[in-house]
């Protein structure tokens, strides 16, 4: 009796195990594609490194973003919030414009989750340093390509889009920003 007790105790600690490995190998697949539009002319800002869309490119699209951890492993982009930025229209979270001396930042839309870390703070892990930055925007995943999103494609699922006071807290010289590896984490 004792061993068939330790057999079904054993069997259900391998499936609640299993289960989780599972659920830890789960990846963010794409959700579609939208096909690529050329911007009227002087409709879409490349201030910052931003692309434009493409007439007839297909893009990516995402609904989700990989799994946020305490080590969440991301892409920080660059982007203006300030009015006539590449940002293009105000702030997602309080519709508002930001300084570019102020620690704000867009996540992908996985990772904003229909505006739940909105006015939150995370930290971010990069270039030996960490800051705290205000989650104020969403780096929409979903859509792009159009004048909302100042004619710029989709963001890929795994982008923290940084202002400039972000990089620079982190210490990254100016002639390197644009896309750096990072961590982060909510505050």
């Amino acid at each position: 009796m004792k061993n068939q007790i330790f057999s079904g105790a054993f069997l259900s600690i391998l499936i609640i195990l299993a289960s989780n490995w599972s659920i830890e190998a789960q990846t963010c697949k794409p959700s579609g594609k939208i096909r690529g539009t050329k911007p009227p002319k002087g409709q879409c800002n490349k201030d910052n490194q931003s692309d434009c869309c493409e007439k007839g490119k297909f893009y990516t699209t995402y609904t989700c973003s990989p799994r946020v951890s305490k080590r969440t492993k991301a892409t920080l982009t660059i982007n203006s919030f300030q009015k006539g930025g590449d940002g293009g229209a105000p702030s997602e979270c309080d519709n508002k414009y930001h300084s570019d001396s102020t620690r704000v930042v867009a996540l992908s839309t996985g990772w904003f989750n229909k505006r739940s870390r909105c006015l939150d703070d995370i930290i971010i892990h990069g270039n030996g340093r960490s800051v705290k930055a205000k989650v104020v925007d969403e780096c929409d995943s979903t859509v792009g390509c159009d004048a909302d999103h100042d004619y710029q494609p989709p963001c890929p699922n795994n982008i923290v889009d940084a202002s400039k006071a972000v990089w620079k807290a982190l210490g990254v010289p100016e002639s390197d920003w644009g896309e750096l590896d990072i961590f982060w984490s909510d505050a």
